[in-house]
This record gives structure tokens, C-alpha cells and sequence, in this order.
């Protein structure tokens, strides 16, 4: 069985998403974006995938 250790995110700056991808650790993750965009959250999109699925929604969404 694929461990389900990937997040799928969208960072989002006054209502707009600015950045997408994938991640292991969405906190840590955020606190990188918001040395760029300071007011800006994640928001992580569905709940944990493989790593195979996390990046095949990145590059189906753009973000890759």
C-alpha cells in the first residue's frame, strides 16, 4: 500500500490564490509563502495522498 504522507495546498493572499502545490508539512510550508506574502494563508485541498496522486493534481491544476 502507497503511504498517504502528501498535501495538495493553495495559497491564498486577500481572497486570491497566488501559489499552489504540494507539501509534506503545510505548516512549515506556510511560514515559507508568508516570508513572500506576509497577510497569506494555505489551504490544504482534500485530506493526505501518495506522493504519485499529490503530483499529478499539482500538474493538472498548473502548479507544476
Amino acid at each position: 500500500m502507497t503511504k498517504k504522507t502528501h498535501y495538495t495546498y493553495e495559497f491564498i493572499v486577500d481572497g486570491k490564490i497566488v501559489h499552489g502545490g504540494i507539501t509534506i508539512d503545510p505548516k512549515r510550508r506556510e511560514e515559507e509563502h508568508q516570508q513572500e506574502w506576509p497577510r497569506g494563508r494555505l489551504v490544504v485541498v482534500g485530506g493526505p495522498m501518495s506522493e504519485e496522486d499529490a503530483r499529478a493534481w499539482e500538474k493538472a491544476n498548473g502548479y507544476s
